[in-house]
């Protein structure tokens, strides 16, 4: 149950009944009207701006207009007040009657409450951390993985048909240089002295077990052969154990995808893929050859100052056309973003959300001119860049490794502080905005923690139900038992304030899925923990907000359906951004 967009729908059928506006009829654009909460909730419980929207096509004063609508919801049992404000907004104040029905409903949908359809089965590539397999993920891919597995789990939630995806970038010259690393590993196996790691390969030692599996699968028998034999063997079992190593990351981060797709699949037959989609590009009169003046300040490594295959991307939004082909006859990189897009698309994609880092900044334009030429504008490209997070230890940035000697690695973090205190945190920040990661704040037990504070809500629930059914030996809190004892009860006000933060979940999760702003949801959550916490405390000082009366059997289970719905919109929202919704915490 939405009440903002069920309140929507009645809200449009009042209207009609307005003789003015059903002169109207079709030529009215309802689509602008807002229902939502009130900047300042004592103005009431929800705001509806349809007199100041309406106002001008139908030549009235927003007011009187205003006054129109106030008149054509008289009678309605799930009102207590409606009162204008300002130039013409309508505030009005629920009933008791109808925050128990809101309820009711929680009660009844547990956690599917807030599961909406507002994505209709819309398919969506969600594609997040794509790092290069040439070692272990660093606290740099860390964000990007949760704000994409939370958005993914959000999406899906709101209906969307999701896929979780991962690019391998296994293609390129950093591939070389991982194989090239992985060898003198694998000399220094066979017992050869490799002295220090040479400048330009990666000198981590994640990739002496790597040298350690060639040598006990080939002994010393790729020494004996040209590089150009040994090469594509050690690739292929250098990116293996990298891929191995990534997902074990990854599922310690509570992340796993769906679909891992290899940059090598473009690159086969002869690049056929690549191919085919420049082809494609061409039919429809995006390409040309051209030269391309030097653009300001560094020259990216795919400039040429010669004839090359070009991509007309100014014609569909980007800054400067951007080569496919070099004069050599080679792809470029950019060449292999588009064949990629292209299979998304081809796979049936409506929309492809890519997750960044912020170093991508550039790469946005380009990207989002590609899905533009190639579906042409069938489907959306959505670019989410997530800012740095810099590690804090006492106030001082943390900046080394003690496994790998030049960055923190994910799986450091993650085994440190756990993996529900990196997740939550890395979305109780907007993804666009740097985040400052405090070990000793995501540790410590506090109101200042988030997560701790929403998960110990979580668990302040389930104390409750226990300790009710210690009062009530054999107490029966089925759905059932539950949604008949809220019908029959009388709520105090504090009571059914706390109701109405619940009803704001389903609007919460509608607009992160339609915003594509995770972030929203880990607000939300902590200042439902917030009104609980609060709640808890007013219980101490007024006896009838206790959630347990022993001496009210029937009055503590209708108290025990607002525990149990609080519990369950917290378990749901915990779900969503891939965090542990724990039973009891010491």
């Amino acid at each position: 149950m939405n009440l903002f967009t069920e309140f929507e729908q009645r809200l449009n059928d009042r209207l009609l009944t307005i003789a003015e506006i059903a002169d109207k009829g079709d030529a009215l654009d309802f689509t602008r009207i807002v229902v939502e909460p009130p900047r300042d909730p004592s103005h009431g419980d929800i705001a509806i701006n349809a007199a100041l929207v309406l106002s001008k096509p139908l030549s009235m004063k927003p007011r009187d207009l205003a006054e129109k609508i106030v008149q054509a919801f008289a009678g309605d049992e799930d009102i207590d007040e409606l009162s204008i404000a300002g130039p013409g907004f309508i505030n009005i104040r629920f009933s008791a009657r109808y925050w128990q029905n809101v309820l009711l409903a929680l009660v009844r949908e547990g956690e599917d409450f807030g599961r909406g359809d507002v994505g209709k089965g819309r398919k969506i590539n969600v594609e997040f951390v794509s790092a290069n397999p040439t070692g272990p993920m660093h606290v740099g891919h860390c964000r990007g993985a949760v704000v994409g597995d939370a958005l993914a789990n959000i999406l899906g939630y709101a209906g969307f048909d999701v896929t979780k995806e991962y690019y391998i970038n296994d293609a390129g010259a950093q591939i070389d240089v991982l194989a090239r690393s992985t060898f003198l590993r694998y000399r220094e196996a066979l017992g050869e002295d490799i002295g220090a790691i040479p400048e330009g390969l990666y000198p981590g030692d994640y990739l002496v077990p790597v040298g350690e599996a060639l040598k006990a699968e080939f002994g010393p028998s790729l020494l004996n052969v040209a590089e150009e034999q040994w090469m594509p063997i050690v690739k292929e079992r250098a990116i293996a154990a990298m891929m191995e190593m990534i997902r074990e990351d990854l599922a310690a981060l509570n992340v796993r995808h769906d679909v891992f797709f290899s940059e090598r699949q473009l690159h086969a037959d002869d690049a056929s893929a690549i191919r085919s989609a420049i082809n494609d590009l061409t039919f429809k009169g995006h390409v040309y050859k051209g030269t391309l003046p030097p653009p300001k300040g560094q020259l990216p490594e795919d400039w040429e100052d010669r004839e090359q295959t070009l991509f007309r991307s100014t014609d569909v939004g980007d800054d400067i056309d951007r080569p496919l082909i070099k004069s050599d006859g080679n792809y470029t990189y950019f060449a292999a973003d588009v064949a990629y897009f292209r299979d998304k698309y081809e796979r049936g994609f409506d929309e492809m959300v890519y997750v960044l880092g912020a170093d991508h900044g550039g790469y946005v334009k380009r990207l989002e001119a590609v899905a533009k030429a190639v579906s042409g504008g069938k489907s959306t490209l959505t670019v989410l860049l997530c800012q740095l997070v810099k590690l804090l230890r006492d106030g001082q940035e943390v900046k080394m490794s003690k496994r790998s000697g030049n960055f923190v690695t994910l799986r450091e973090v993650v085994d440190e502080v756990g993996s529900d205190s990196v997740r939550f945190m890395m979305l109780y920040r907007k993804s666009s905005e740097q985040l400052d990661f405090d070990f000793a704040k995501v540790t410590e037990q506090s109101k200042d923690n988030p997560v701790f504070y929403v998960q110990y809500a979580h668990a302040r629930c389930m104390s409750v139900l226990r300790q009710a059914e210690e009062a009530f030996p054999g107490l029966d809190i089925s759905q059932e038992t539950l949604e008949d004892a809220v019908r029959h009860a009388t709520y105090e006000p504090e009571e059914l304030k706390l109701v109405a933060k619940l009803a704001e979940y389903p609007r919460v999760v509608v607009a992160a899925a339609t915003m594509r702003e995770p972030h929203r949801l880990a607000f939300y959550l902590y200042d439902l923990a917030s009104s609980f916490h609060s709640h808890w405390n007013k219980g101490k000082e007024k006896q009838t907000l206790r959630f347990i009366n022993e001496s009210d059997r029937q009055s503590t289970i209708a108290k025990l359906g607002l525990v149990s719905s609080v519990a369950a919109v917290l378990r749901s929202g915990l779900a969503l951004t891939g965090t542990d919704a724990p039973q009891e915490m010491r």
